[in-house]
């Protein structure tokens, strides 16, 4: 099996990369050795994209600069403190570190030492499927055995769970993420029991770590599960505060085939609120999200409240002009999902409407307000009014009225 992993490795794209052999050129000198580890390797293994690329070696930080500088690679000192630095090559920022020991451990903060020793390195990590390394020429380094949990899709915690949760309480989220991006099978009890006893722990985390943490969780192809079992075991009440519609959560991800959207964390959040909107309020402020997120979540909203009004019924070009495609669909689709998990709606009418909005070209509104200055309308309040009344009329008749049309009903200036 180490054959075919290294010579899955060796053929991977980002390994062979010329950037990447550079850096391991420069930094490979008087007997210090390089390795990438981590989430490149284990997404090669499990079939994944690779976005980014961190590289471990035993040179320390300063040496490290120096010799990539030395090599004309471009070299930012992003985290010396840490052992960290940024290598450039071939336009690709590759993180470069140094080997670390824990010496000490207070919550997230931790006294390290660097070194030399690839199995005290590993061991200072969270999950065994994130310790392995790969050097040059493709050959696997797996210090504590983390290949086969990586290749099963298992996650497990290095040594002692409770342990490493205590260095960073973050880990317990972590731990869901990583299982929702690439687990497979149940969760790992001995990982799952320590996330329990260590819950109360993640009230000491700051909002922006837990929302950015969830918010990762839920765009993962296996999201649903994690959650529904965080809501499970306690652990969803204390990181959002309660957003208890899990069953319509489960509903929404049941429909990723269908629409990209599902997986967007803005529209899990709407769902997850249900009908009270102080609750998505809320979990805004409690995540910290930026203002084009909750502009999207209230828009999602908004076409949700439209579309569940029983006197509105409104078509699919009515939805893409009030809200856009986005817009129109996340409303559609946080709709159907409250509708799967009550068993009730037409999913063939929800299939056609999807499909409608997305084939749908958006209307534009034929009128501005200086078509009708041309007419002797004054600018201000009144002629607002005008437009947007000439807008309401243009809309209820499918949007069928030409500007013509328009520009007769609302007549010259008195």
């Amino acid at each position: 099996m180490t054959l075919d992993v290294d010579e899955k490795l060796a053929k991977a794209d980002w390994l062979a990369a010329r950037g990447i052999q550079a850096v391991f050129s420069a930094v490979e000198r008087d007997g210090d050795e390089a390795r990438v580890v981590g989430g490149a390797v284990r997404n090669t293994l499990l079939g994944h994209p690779v976005p980014d690329v961190d590289i471990a070696t035993t040179a320390s930080p300063d040496v490290v600069m120096s010799r990539a500088q030395d090599a004309g690679l471009k070299a930012i000192g992003t985290g010396l403190e840490h052992g960290t630095v940024t290598v450039v090559a071939d336009d690709f920022p590759y993180e470069v570190t140094t080997l670390r020991e824990d010496v000490e451990t207070f919550g997230r903060q931790a006294r390290v030492v660097f070194g030399r020793d690839w199995e005290k390195d590993a061991r200072r990590r969270d999950f065994t499927m994130n310790a392995l390394y790969v050097d040059r020429k493709g050959h696997l380094h797996d210090p504590l055995g983390g290949l086969d949990d990586c290749l099963a899709r298992r996650v497990r915690f290095i040594g002692d769970a409770d342990g490493r949760i205590k260095e960073d309480y973050l880990r317990i989220l972590r731990f869901f993420r990583i299982y929702a991006a690439y687990g497979q099978g149940d969760l790992d009890p001995e990982g799952l029991a320590a996330c329990l006893r260590q819950r109360n722990g993640l009230r000491q985390l700051s909002a922006e770590r837990i929302g950015h943490e969830m918010r990762r969780l839920m765009r993962a192809p296996r999201a649903a599960y994690a959650l529904r079992m965080m809501n499970d075991c306690g652990l969803w009440e204390i990181a959002t505060g309660g957003l208890a519609r899990v069953d319509d959560y489960e509903a929404l991800r049941s429909l990723d085939e269908l629409a990209p959207n599902t997986r967007d964390p803005e529209l899990g959040l709407v769902v997850l609120a249900g009908f009270v909107r102080e609750d998505l309020a809320r979990i805004s402020e409690r995540f910290r999200l930026s203002n084009s997120e909750r502009k999207r979540m209230e828009t999602a909203w908004a076409a949700k409240k439209m579309l569940l009004n029983p006197e509105a019924r409104p078509s699919a070009a009515a939805m893409t002009y009030a809200f856009g495609r986005e817009g129109a669909t996340d409303g559609l689709l946080a709709v159907r999902s409250a509708q799967i998990a009550g068993k009730t709606g037409d999913d063939q009418r929800f299939t056609q409407m999807l499909a409608d909005i997305g084939s749908q070209v958006i209307a534009e509104f034929p009128l501005k307000g200086a078509d009708l200055m041309t007419l002797g309308h004054k600018a201000g309040p009144e002629l607002g009014a005008l437009l947007k009344r000439l807008e309401v009329e243009w809309i209820d008749s499918e949007f069928t009225l030409t500007k013509e049309q328009l520009l007769k009903r609302c007549g010259p200036a008195s």
